[in-house]
């Protein structure tokens, strides 16, 4: 049977106190930052795309609509280099790029450079609404932003920039894999039956 919680509990915290009296023998703390980081990215997404749905725009539309837009004039970037600024594949670029020009609101021409290249550019009707799209887009962040002090934001974006910057540029470990902490790693023992192949 389970054990009452306080009901001033938020859901991380009562996840954590069932694992406690399940796994006593674990370190659950983390799940306090993490847990809680994870269920905010998953709601800050939801009011975000509510903007983004009032132009017809899906996130990653959005996504490449603004790299396009801040590349400055003539507003037209290589599918790459959408890429690179929106951290998807270039598949996934093609797709969102598809979508778009079928909106009218991109083109797709060779480069000049490379004739097996292409390049992707604003149109007008584009740039007016990502213009729109932008603006409305930043009201709503900072509807969001301002359910915090002025001190709690700056805190929390010092605080998110320095493990961001940690979590980029990881330290080299010894048996190549990324060392985020500095600290040794768990030895992970496979159950029986799946022992890495020694052939």
């Amino acid at each position: 049977m389970d054990d009452p919680q306080p009901l001033d509990l938020d859901r991380v915290a009562r996840i954590q106190a069932d694992w406690r009296r399940e796994r006593p023998d674990v370190d659950i703390t983390p799940q306090g930052v993490i847990g809680r980081l994870h269920r905010l990215a998953g709601r800050l997404t939801e009011e975000l795309c509510l903007v983004y749905g009032r132009y017809g725009l899906g996130e990653g539309e959005f996504d490449v609509l603004c790299a396009l837009r801040r590349a400055g004039e003539p507003y037209e970037r290589a599918p790459g280099e959408l890429a690179a600024y929106t951290m998807v594949t270039t598949g996934a670029i093609t797709k969102r790029v598809d979508r778009l020009e079928q909106a009218g609101l991109v083109t797709r021409r060779r480069s000049g450079d490379d004739q097996r290249g292409r390049i992707v550019a604003l149109t007008r009707p584009g740039r007016e609404l990502i213009d729109h799209a932008f603006t409305d887009h930043m009201h709503n962040e900072r509807r969001l932003l301002d359910l915090l002090t002025p001190t709690e934001a700056e805190a929390l974006e010092t605080l998110l920039t320095t493990w961001l910057a940690r979590m980029e540029d990881p330290r080299p470990s010894g048996d190549g894999q990324r060392d985020l902490s500095g600290r040794p790693g768990p030895t992970v023992v496979p159950p029986p039956g799946l022992e890495p192949n020694r052939r």
